[in-house]
Parts: structure tokens; sequence; C-alpha cells
């Protein structure tokens, strides 16, 4: 037990419980001094006025008996002017006195009989004074010669004297409680404030105890959070890098795909083409029905030669390859145009890209129309296609569509999805800006070539 409380005091537990504690016990003893300080003040203030009472009755009864004396000697009423004076000061100091040993258990009984003796003096000079104004001086002589004026004189001295003793004792005793309780007081204030110390020392070293685990705390999950947004870039690369080889995996099939095609599709259709004239040239003349079905079938298979063109210039665009961006940007817009009756607007100028990044411009342009016809209920497109003022590669396409929200998740956003892609995998950087009723903007920025590049026949061409 002792062991698991000095390992909290230690760890700083119970500071704070102890600061509390500390606190409340100061709290008790300062008030608990201040009342006993108080009572002790309050008894060693009474103590001093019944000494006062007591001096003031004892000189009172002096100076009443001194007067007495005088005027009965001399017979001069001057004598009586310190007896006057005395009279209503003993009167005062016998009712307080009065008042004060009526609850005094120990010295109740002489206070009374101080009280009583010093009225019975009053009334001894009172009655020498009267039997001297009434000019009866034997009667006064004879009541003074008697000696019981001066006995009971003695007497109240003595009590007085007995009495200012006591007071006396008790001033000494409750000027010792004052003391003690100073002392006491004295040293509960230092204890506490000791211990006040203590829980301040720990206080802090729990303070700083929950700062070094704080800051301990703060640096694991700094490192995680750098851990995680190491993971996130790398893992970020990682789709970068598996997107942009997709797409060449896919623009590789295409041209596979488009080859394959023009090589195995084109030559059966010219076969068959062939076929049919040299059909049509042996059978001479013929009926108007099997003219009407050679007509057809070479109708047909001119309808399939433009099919197969047309869709490997969709797999590949051979114009890219052998007439470069510009112009097969100039083919893609005009018949984009022709097929969806829609205004088209070109501003395009020659750029410097490598083969990847001018076939992501292409895509990104095909793409951007596809979404116009299907999407924006437009009736004019602007594209522009040039060097901007920091050397780089802009492009854009712009409609008068009805528009969108670009906040609002859609479920056909896969298509800007890929353009970003694309784009941001030839290391440039994507835009897109649209408001509902206020048309749809695209724009791309990609690095310039360096060198420039010529136009090349490219391995990928398909010839038409």
């Amino acid at each position: 037990m002792p062991a698991r409380l000095i390992r909290r005091l230690r760890n700083g537990v119970v500071a704070f419980p102890l600061a509390a504690l500390t606190a409340l016990a100061m709290f008790f003893i300062s008030e608990t001094s201040y009342q006993d300080a108080r009572a002790s003040l309050d008894e060693l203030g009474a103590r001093s006025e019944a000494r006062s009472n007591i001096q003031l009755l004892s000189r009172s009864l002096l100076e009443a008996e001194t007067a007495q004396r005088g005027f009965l000697l001399t017979g001069r009423d001057d004598y009586l002017e310190p007896y006057r004076t005395a009279l209503p000061m003993i009167e005062r100091s016998l009712a307080w006195l009065r008042s004060y040993y009526a609850n005094d258990g120990d010295d109740r009984a002489v206070g009374e009989r101080v009280i009583k003796l010093s009225g019975e003096k009053l009334s001894e000079i009172e009655t020498t004074l009267k039997l001297q104004a009434a000019g009866r001086e034997s009667a006064w002589r004879e009541l003074l010669l008697t000696d019981i004026g001066r006995e009971k004189m003695q007497s109240v001295q003595a009590l007085t004297k007995q009495l200012l003793d006591v007071e006396a004792a008790r001033i000494r005793t409750s000027r010792d409680s004052v003391f003690r309780t100073l002392l006491l007081n004295r040293i509960g204030v230092t204890a506490m404030t000791a211990l006040s110390l203590l829980a301040l020392f720990m206080y802090l070293r729990q303070s700083a105890a929950l700062d070094r685990e704080r800051t301990e705390q703060e640096e694991v999950i700094q490192n995680e959070r750098d851990r995680l947004e190491a993971e996130v870039t790398a893992r970020t690369i990682q789709l970068k890098e598996l997107a942009q080889h997709l797409q060449t995996v896919r623009e590789d099939e295409r041209s596979r795909l488009a080859r394959e095609l023009h090589d195995e599709l084109g030559a059966l259709l010219t076969a068959a083409k062939l076929d049919a004239a040299r059909l049509k040239s042996r059978l001479g003349a013929t009926t108007p029905e099997v003219a009407e079905r050679l007509t057809h079938l070479n109708e047909a298979l001119n309808g399939g030669i433009a099919l197969k063109r047309r869709i490997i210039e969709d797999l590949r665009p051979s114009s890219l390859s052998n007439l470069g961006l510009v112009a097969a940007l100039d083919i893609l817009t005009r018949e984009f145009g022709a097929r969806s009756d829609i205004e088209m607007v070109c501003d395009l100028h020659p750029v410097h890209l490598d083969a990847p990044a001018e076939l992501t411009i292409y895509r990104l342009i095909q793409e951007a129309l596809t979404n116009v016809a299907k999407y924006a209920k437009a009736s004019r497109v602007e594209i522009r296609l040039g060097p901007d003022a920091n050397g780089n590669v802009h492009v854009s396409v712009r409609d008068d569509g009805v528009g969108f929200d670009p906040r609002t998740r859609r479920t056909s956003t896969h298509g800007l999805v890929g353009m970003r892609y694309r784009v941001e995998a030839e290391g440039g950087e994507m835009k897109l800006t649209s408001a509902p009723g206020q048309g749809t903007l695209i724009e791309a920025v990609l690095p310039q070539a360096i060198p420039a590049k010529e136009p090349r026949e490219g391995v990928d061409a398909v010839p038409a």
C-alpha cells in the first residue's frame, strides 16, 4: 500500500486532488484560527475592560472618601466636587461589573461582594455628608470613629486587588491562547504551503509528462500521416502509370485491329468487288432483274468498303500519321459538323508534340465531340489549338449547350475521367468549366516537344 501511494505521488496522478484537499485544509485552518483568535481577542477586550472598571471603581471610591474627609474637616462645599464627579463613574462601573460577573461562575461571589461593599461604602459616605449638612457634628463623628467606613474601604481594596489579579491571570491566559492560535496557524499554513508546493511540483511534472506524451503521439501521427501520404502518392503514380499503360495497350490493340481490318477485310471486299465486275462483263446482255441485282451487289460492296474505312479511321486515324495533327483535327471536325448539323468554328495552329501527345489531343477532342452529340444539345462548337504564352500547347473545346453542374456526381463521367488521366499521363493538366444553361468548356495544357518534330510517315499509318 505505501509503495502504491508513493508510485501514484511520483506519477502525479493525485496532484489535483491533493491540491484541492490542501486548499480546503488551508481554508479550514485559516477560518478556525480566525474564529479562535477573534474569540480570544474578544475575551481579552472583556478582561481589559473589567480591569479598567475595577480600577476605576477603586480609584473613584478613594476620591469620594477623600472628598468626604475634606468636607467633614473643613465644611467647605468645594471639597465635594471630586465626590460629585466620582459618583456617576462609580455607578457606571458598578452597573458594568454587575452585568459582567452575573455570568461568571468562578468569581461571581467575589464580584457581588465588591459591588455590595462598594454600595455600603457609598451609603456610609452619603450618610455622613447628610449629617454634616444637618449640623449634627457629633453624630457623623461618632459614625466616623466606628471605623466601619475604613474597614469596608479596606475590604473593597482587598477584593478589587483580588479581582485585578484574577483578571490579569485571565488576560495572560487569553494572550497565551492567541499566541498558540497564531503559532498553530503559522505551522498549519507552512505545512499547507509545503503541500501546495508539492502538489504544484507534481502537477508540473504531470503536465510535462502529458506534453511529452502528446508530442510523442503527434510525432507518431505525423509519421503515420507521412507514410500514408507517401503511400497515396505512390499508389497515385502507379494508377497513372497503369492508366497510361492501359491507354497504350488500347491504342496498340486498335492499331492491330485496324491493320487486320485493312489487310484481311479490305482484301476480301476488294476481291468480291472484282468478282462482281467479272461476272457483269461475262454475262453480257442480262435480264433487268439480274442487272439490278448486280448493281445492288456493287453498291453493297462499295458501302462495305466505306464502312471499313470509317471503322479503321475511328480505331486509328490514318490522317494523324500521314497528314499531321492540324489536318486530322480539321477532317474530324468537318465530318462531325456534317453528321450532326452543328456549326463548327476551328482555330487550329501547328504545334510541336510527340506522337502520344498528338494522339491524346486527338482523342480528347474526339471524346468532347461525342459528349456534345450525346448530351449538350448545342448549336455551335468552338475548337482552338495553339501554343500559349508559356510555351506550352493549349487546346480547348467550347459548346453553347445545356451545360451541367460539375459538383454533382454523374454516372456518365467516365469519358471525362479518361480524358483527364490521358492528359495527366502526358504531363499536362485538364480543366473543366460548366454550369447549367451556360455550355461547357474543356481546356488542356500539354508541354511541347523539343526539338520540334518534322511531319513523318508513321509505322502505324493505315492506307485507305
